[in-house]
């Protein structure tokens, strides 16, 4: 068996990526990631070389869903992207509470689409729960978090991490809200009872809301092709209560041609769900 080079698997990847409906510009900078799966597999299945494995994938249907597994690229830490998070803190939540309360609900709901192993989730329970929420005290949150990899799931409910994962939260934040064991700091239960966490391929669209913010970052706008992404931001679109937010990556785009949001202040990372306007016949 040979290795591949580099430029071997960027040209297997533009090969098989639009074949999975995602892009090559998404997995450009990540590649090594995904090269190192796809060898690993290679070597698995006693394949001479790249070619050999592109062969096996035209004649062994079963093993395109492997390929898209080890297509997933997962980055993940508490507190990233800290300026959106930021503006999600002192500008976003605060209104969305606002309308919560003013609808005489009792929590605000939200989603973490790809959530890995909880980070995303957890640090929008901790800004909630150490800021913007202080001054709401009758409202809580809730938190959905959801992921095709149970491995992660399993790792998001135990809600135990290292130093490197948490370290970009506010100093007074860890130590009111984590107990170090070991090498490991982890959540307090209050904090993480308020997160579930389910399995769910977002492309499989079962999640049904309503959430007041949906959390899609790094993913769907990253590596899903522009049809896909449309399908899955019109998806996100009928989870979202009328006014409510969506938070993408500090460096994605929402596709063109999409009508249902609009830039929520400045912050590009941030759209809110357009009011539906009913008209009386």
């Amino acid at each position: 068996m040979t290795y591949m080079e580099d430029d071997q698997c960027v040209r297997f990847l533009q090969w098989l990526l639009p074949q999975l409906h995602m892009r090559w510009q998404g997995f450009r900078k990540v590649r090594k990631q995904v090269c190192k799966r796809i060898q690993r597999r290679i070597s698995e299945l006693e394949l001479t070389d790249v070619d050999a494995y592109r062969q096996y994938l035209l004649t062994h249907a079963d093993e395109w869903r492997i390929l898209d597994h080890s297509c997933r690229v997962t980055v993940s830490r508490f507190y990233r992207d800290k300026v959106v998070l930021e503006h999600v803190c002192t500008e976003v939540l605060p209104e969305l509470a606002e309308a919560a309360i003013a609808a005489g609900d009792t929590t605000l709901r939200s989603w973490s689409a790809g959530c890995a192993m909880g980070e995303e989730a957890y640090s929008l329970i901790l800004i909630w729960d150490k800021s913007a929420g202080i001054g709401y005290p009758q409202l809580d949150i809730e938190i959905v978090g959801s992921d095709i990899d149970e491995l992660l799931l399993q790792k998001a409910i135990r809600a135990c991490y290292t130093y490197g994962s948490i370290k970009a939260l506010p100093g007074s934040w860890l130590r009111s809200a984590f107990t170090q064991q070991n090498n490991e700091y982890c959540l307090e239960s209050r904090l993480r009872n308020k997160a579930c966490f389910i399995r769910q391929d977002i492309r499989d669209r079962h999640i049904k809301g309503p959430f007041d913010i949906v959390f899609c970052r790094n993913m769907a706008f990253t590596y899903f092709d522009n049809a896909l992404q449309t399908e899955m931001l019109d998806y996100i679109h009928h989870t979202l209560v009328d006014g409510g937010a969506l938070v993408i990556g500090g460096h994605e785009s929402l596709p063109d041609g999409f009508s249902g949001f609009e830039q929520w202040s400045r912050q590009r990372a941030i759209f809110r769900k357009k009011l539906t306007v009913n008209i009386e016949q």
